[in-house]
Formats: structure tokens, sequence, C-alpha cells
């Protein structure tokens, strides 16, 4: 009954505070000049150092860089956008992903069903593809993009449905998985099935009327998958 899944990145194949904990912290380390100006910066991206986390709110968990140097930009004097975006994909792409789960034997075993696998993040290419290196799944997926690929940004369903052309795939027969609203509707639009998973920042109640299930983790997938034919 399912074909392929497509997967968010950040907040469902990688614990979101966890990673981008260690990422904003190095980031405001690289980008401040005294305690003030950090808490403005956290302020900006919805983070908070002393806790760890992010808010609910954040842009970091479903915008694009170019969102979060927007936001950020303001308290940077001398700096450019692109100067900014850049720096930030850097930071990225060095920080350390958490996987929410062990993802290789996940993905084999995925791959043992016969399905394709797509990673579709609201991240830049440039990182996600080096998250994907990082974990050693590079062999194990068939389709990487990012908001600056070319087929335009989550919520909007031009990711999924690039995925979708390329392999000839029926979206009813395809799940998109993710954290965020965004992931959702991103979903909803292209016409596949939704997954949500909780190793983001939402909480089920916001994610579970959007969702066909919600799950713990990725981790959980292969049994529901089992019990749609059960």
């Amino acid at each position: 009954m399912i074909d392929a899944i497509l997967f968010d990145k950040d907040g469902t194949l990688f614990d979101f505070h966890k990673s981008w904990g260690a990422w904003a912290r190095q980031l405001l380390a690289d980008l401040t000049v005294d305690e003030a100006h950090a808490a403005r910066l956290a302020a900006a991206i919805g983070y908070l150092p002393e806790e760890g986390r992010f808010l609910p709110g954040s842009l970091v968990i479903a915008g694009t860089p170019s969102e979060i140097t927007a936001a950020m930009l303001p308290e940077l004097p001398g700096w450019s956008a692109g100067q900014l975006e850049a720096r930030i994909n850097e930071v990225a792409a060095k920080a350390r992903m958490v996987e929410a789960v062990p993802l290789v034997p996940l993905f084999e075993a995925f791959r043992a069903r016969g399905l394709k696998l797509a990673i579709v993040t609201n991240d830049a290419e440039a990182p996600a593809r080096a998250h994907v290196a990082a974990h050693n799944l590079g062999g194990l997926v068939d389709f990487v993009a990012g908001y600056d690929s070319g087929h335009g940004a989550k919520p909007g369903p031009g990711m999924l449905n690039a995925f979708l052309r390329a392999e000839g795939l029926d979206p009813a027969r395809v799940l998109m998985v993710g954290d965020s609203l965004h992931d959702l509707e991103a979903g909803r639009a292209a016409g596949t099935r939704r997954v949500a998973v909780l190793t983001g920042v939402a909480k089920a109640a916001s994610l579970a009327p959007h969702a066909d299930v919600v799950l713990e983790n990725i981790g959980e997938i292969p049994a529901w998958i089992d019990s749609l034919s059960a």
C-alpha cells in the first residue's frame, strides 16, 4: 500500500532540540559581541539559551535560512543578507545532528521493503547533503531537496511533487513524514498520506488534526505500515 516515504529532516530524522541547540549556540558565539547582544539574537530566532530549547513559534523549526537571516539581520549592522545566510549554512553543515532513532538500520529496513526514500527540508540543500553523508545515508536515499533546490519551500508541495514526478509515484501510496504543520500541509497539498512525529517541538494535539497518524518517532513507521494491510 506504500511505495515511498518523504522525510522532513530536522525534528524528524534528527532530534530537534539536541541537534539545533548546538547550532544556535555556535552561531551566537560566532556573531555576538556581548551577552546583551547574544540575548537579542537568541530572541530573534526564538531560542532560549539557558534552557537549550526553542520556543514553539521559532523560525528555526520550519523556516528557511533566508527567513532566519531576515530575523537576525537587524541586530547585525555591517553584515549583508548574503554573508549572514552563508554563515548560517556553514555552521549548519558542521553542526552535529543527533539521530531521533538509529537511522541506517531503519532506512535499510525500508529499502528491504522496496520503498523509495526522499528527504525534503526547509534547510538549504548543501547542509542537508552534509548531514545525509555524515550519517551514512547517501546510498539509502533517492532524492534530497532543500528550500534552495529550485522547487520552493514547505508548506508548498514543490519539493514533494518533484520527487513524485521523478519516480513516477502515485501520491496516495506515498507518506510525508514530519514534525511540523509545514510538513503536513505540504503533504496534503501534494496528495500524500501524512505521518506526524513528536521528535520536534510541536505537540500531538496540534499535529493530530492534520495527520493520518501521530507517532512518537520514525521508528514506529514500519509497524504502522503493516497495520494498514492487517
